[in-house]
């Protein structure tokens, strides 16, 4: 049950306590429970951009319609996914992989040409669309791990992209943003949402069981 009652703890904490800073080993909890999130086929289409700089987040408020909990927030972790697939890419996650494993390269061969053969033809959007969503599977890990350190944070798609991806020079890296992530401790004083009740549809709503 610890799990559930971390999850009902936690919420989209909307104005965050300066003063108070995550420390780097929370941080690199978080930032671990993120790593290792499931992806398709094992791929690890993201990564995270973990900023704590003052000025480069203040920077990120009005490309992020002035939501003033980002540069009140600890840190700010910004999920981003490859542009696009490439048989190199591919190639050099499964290289890792055998090595690590003590395999001869190319004992996934025949899966890596499936891959490419499904992957490559697509467009960048489409491609972008599949490892995006792989983003999110991680952003739900480091909420939960955040939650479980009680630690604050708030998942954000209320930003201009293209405005962030030039700001942190994602595209020459092959990358392109998906989420925010502000993390910290919240201000009971200032944030509005801190004492409302959590509500969730009832179960019997959400749940659609095939009879």
């Amino acid at each position: 049950m610890a799990l559930l009652d971390n999850l009902k703890w936690r919420y989209a904490t909307k104005a965050y306590d300066s003063t108070k800073k995550v420390d780097q080993e929370n941080v690199d909890k978080i930032i671990e429970a993120a790593r290792l999130a499931p992806t398709s086929s094992g791929l690890e289409q993201f990564r995270i951009i973990v900023i704590n700089d003052q000025k480069l987040k203040e920077k990120i408020v009005p490309i992020a319609m002035d939501q003033k909990n980002i540069a009140q927030c600890s840190h700010l972790l910004v999920f981003a996914a490859w542009d696009k697939y490439t048989e190199k890419r591919i190639d050099d996650i499964y290289n890792y992989i055998t090595d690590e494993r003590g395999l001869p390269r190319g004992r996934f061969g025949s899966y890596t040409t499936k891959l490419k053969a499904l992957y490559l033809p697509q467009t960048a959007e489409e491609n972008f669309a599949h490892t995006a969503r792989q983003a999110y599977i991680g952003l739900g890990m480091a909420l939960a791990q955040a939650a479980e350190l009680k630690v604050d944070s708030t998942p954000m798609e209320g930003f201009d992209n293209d405005a962030l991806d030039e700001l942190l020079g994602l595209r020459s890296k092959g990358l392109r943003s998906v989420v925010l992530m502000p993390i910290g401790y919240r201000d009971t004083t200032n944030d509005w949402l801190v004492n409302m009740k959590k509500v969730r549809i009832p179960k019997e709503d959400f749940v659609i069981t095939n009879k």
